[in-house]
C-alpha cells in the first residue's frame, strides 16, 4: 500500500478505534468526531494529503526498493548529505503545516524506526530473530505507512529511584509471562502523545538496571496495534478551548493529546518483539542506533518553524502597537531574531558536519544538534517570557468573536483597534498571543519543550559526555599555551 491520503488517515484510525478514556468516559463515537481529537486529526489529514498534492509531491516521497511504490521520505534510510538535504526539506514542509506545535508529528517515529532497524546489526549475533522482527517491522511500517506513537517513561512509581528511597518493588512494567505465542506485559507507561490516533504503539522503556536476573523482565522493546486487546489509553484533560479558529487558533488545530497507557497481560507476538531479558542489549540498540542524532534533524526543523511562529507574532504586536522605535522592544525582538539564526546554523552545521556510521546511513553530526537539544530547552520559556512582556494586558483583556455581532460592536470596532489593525483583527492577535504564552495549551507547550528530550541535567551531560574529546583538545591548547 504507497502513502495514504487524509481521507484514508481518518478512516484507519476511526476503524482501529483503540480504547481510550477522557473524562471518565470512553470514547465511543468516531474519534475523528471528539472535540479532543477533531482539529489534530483534520491538521494530520491535511499533512498526509501533501503526499499526493501535485505542488508538493515530489518533496514528501520516494520509491520502495521493495514495490516501487511511492513511500514517505521520512521512512528513508539516508546515505549521501543529498539524502539528508531532500529529508529535512520534507519535514521542514510537515512542520511548516503544524508550525512546530506538533511535537510528534508522524515524521517523528518514521525517523525513530529508521534507526533502530538500520542498526538492527546490534541483535545479528545473539538474537537474529528480534533483529529479523525489527527489520520487516520497519518494511511494514514503511510499506503501509503507519501512523506510529511511542512511550519510552514509566511513571514514578516504576522508576528505580522509588526503589532506592522505599525499598519496596516498584510497579514498573514487566513481564509476566513467556509462552509460545509472545511475552505477556503488565504495567503502565507515559507519556505517550497521539497514542489515541495513531495506528500502533511503540514500547522502548529504559532498562531498570537494578535486576540481577540473567533474563530481566523489565527489559524489552515491542510495538502492536493500538487497539490490541488489554491495551488502553486514559487521556490528560483536553486543552482544546473551542472549535473556533478566531478564539483558539492553535488548541482548535494543534492540540496533540498525552495519555497514560495501561498494558492489562497484554500477549505481544514473538514477531513483534525487538529486545526481550537482555538490558545491555536493550542498551545498545538505544545508543548504538543513533537514535537521537536522526530524531534531531526532524526536532529542529520543529523547533525552527515553532521559533519563526514566535517571531512573526511577535513581530505582528509591535507593529500593532507601534512600538518599532522603543529600544527596549528592539532588544527583545533581536533576542527572537539571534534564537532563529542559532537554530538554522545548528541544523547546517549538522547536515554539513556528517558522515557514514557503521550500518550505512549518513548521520549528521550530532554535537550540534545535542547542543540545539540544550539551548531549545532553556531559550524557549524565554521566547514566551518575551510574548507577555510585548502583550502586556491585551494577553488579559481578550474578547470573544461573538461579542463583534452584538448592539456594542460599534463601540468594541472604535476602542478596540490598534494602528493599522481593525478592532477584530486586534483581539484576533491577542488570542493568539494568549494561546501562545497564557492559556492551559501554551503553558503544556512550553513544559513540553523543557522536558523534550529529558530534564536538563540529562540533556546536559548527554552533551558533556559527547563532548569529551573536544574538551581535552582544548584543554590540552591551555596546556600549551602555558608551557
Amino acid at each position: 500500500m504507497p502513502v495514504k491520503t487524509g481521507s484514508e488517515y481518518i478512516e484507519r484510525i476511526n476503524q482501529n478505534l483503540p480504547d481510550v478514556w477522557i473524562a471518565g468516559e470512553r470514547v465511543q463515537r468516531p474519534i475523528s468526531e471528539h472535540k479532543a481529537f477533531k482539529g489534530l486529526m483534520a491538521t494530520q489529514a491535511s499533512m498526509y494529503d501533501m503526499q499526493h498534492a501535485k505542488e508538493s509531491q515530489a518533496t514528501m516521497i520516494y520509491c520502495s526498493s521493495l514495490t516501487g511504490d511511492p513511500v514517505g521520505l521520512s521512512f528513508k534510510q539516508p546515505k549521501t548529505k543529498r539524502d539528508l538535504v531532500m529529508r529535512r526539506q520534507m519535514m521542514q514542509s510537515w512542520a511548516s503545516v503544524h508550525h512546530g506545535f506538533l511535537g510528534r508529528s508522524p515524521d517523528y517515529m518514521n525517523t525513530a524506526i529508521m534507526a533502530f532497524s538500520a542498526a538492527a546489526g546490534v541483535l545479528e549475533e545473539k538474537y537474529p530473530e528480534y533483529a529479523s522482527n525489527l527489520k520487516r517491522y520497519y518494511e511494514y511500517c514503511k510499506e503501509n505507512d503507519i501512523t506510529l506513537s511511542h512511550v519510552f517513561i514509566q511513571p514514578k512509581a516504576g522508576r528505580a529511584s522509588t526503589f532506592l528511597r522505599t525499598f519496596e518493588e516498584p510497579e514498573s512494567a514487566r513481564v509476566v509471562e513467556k509462552n509460545k505465542d509472545g511475552i505477556v506485559i503488565r504495567g503502565a507507561f507515559l507519556l505517550d502523545t497521539q497514542g489515541a490516533t495513531s495506528d500502533e504503539i511503540f514500547v522502548f522503556p529504559p532498562p531498570f538496571s537494578l535486576s540481577v536476573a540473567e533474563e530481566s523482565p523489565h527489559s524489552f522493546a515491542f510495538a502492536v496495534p493500538s487497539n490490541l486487546k488489554g491495551v488502553s489509553y486514559v487521556c490528560r484533560e483536553s486543552f482544546v478551548g473551542g472549535e473556533s479558529t478566531y478564539n483558539y487558533p492553535l488548541s482548535s488545530r494543534f492540540e496533540e493529546m498525552d495519555t497514560l497507557v495501561l498494558f492489562d497481560d497484554v500477549t505481544v507476538p514473538w514477531d513483534r518483539v525487538f529486545v526481550y531479558g537482555d538490558e545491555n542489549m536493550s542498551s545498545r540498540l538505544m545508543e548504538e542506533s543513533h537514535f537521537h542524532t536522526h530524531a534531531g534533524t526532524q526536532i529542529m526543523c520543529k523547533n525552527i518553524a515553532k521559533t519563526e511562529f514566535l517571531l512573526g507574532t511577535i513581530e505582528m504586536m509591535v507593529e500593532a502597537a507601534g512600538l518599532d522605535s522603543h529600544d527596549h522592544i528592539i532588544e527583545k525582538v533581536t533576542e527572537v531574531i539571534v534564537a532563529l539564526e542559532t537554530l538554522k546554523a545548528f541544523q547546517l552545521a549538522a547536515e554539513n558536519g556528517a558522515a557514514l556510521d557503521r550500518w550505512g546511513s549518513m548521520l549528521p553530526n550530532k554535537k550540534p544538534l545535542l547542543a540545539a537539544n540544550v539551548y531549545f530547552q532553556k531559550i524557549y520559556p524565554r521566547l514566551i517570557e518575551i510574548v507577555q512582556l510585548i502583550g502586556a494586558s491585551n494577553l488579559i483583556m481578550i474578547l470573544d468573536e461573538k461579542e463583534f455581532n452584538t448592539d456594542m460592536s460599534n463601540q468594541l470596532n472604535r476602542y478596540m483597534k490598534n494602528i493599522d489593525i481593525s478592532a477584530k483583527k486586534n483581539v484576533q492577535l491577542s488570542r493568539l498571543a494568549w494561546e501562545l504564552s497564557v492559556s492551559s495549551f501554551g503553558g503544556r507547550q512550553t513544559v513540553y519543550e523543557r522536558f523534550f528530550f529529558g530534564n536538563s541535567s540529562m540533556v546536559n551531560k548527554r552533551l558533556y559526555t559527547d563532548y569529551q574529546g573536544g574538551r581535552h583538545k582544548y584543554m590540552d591548547r591551555i596546556k600549551t599555551f602555558l608551557s
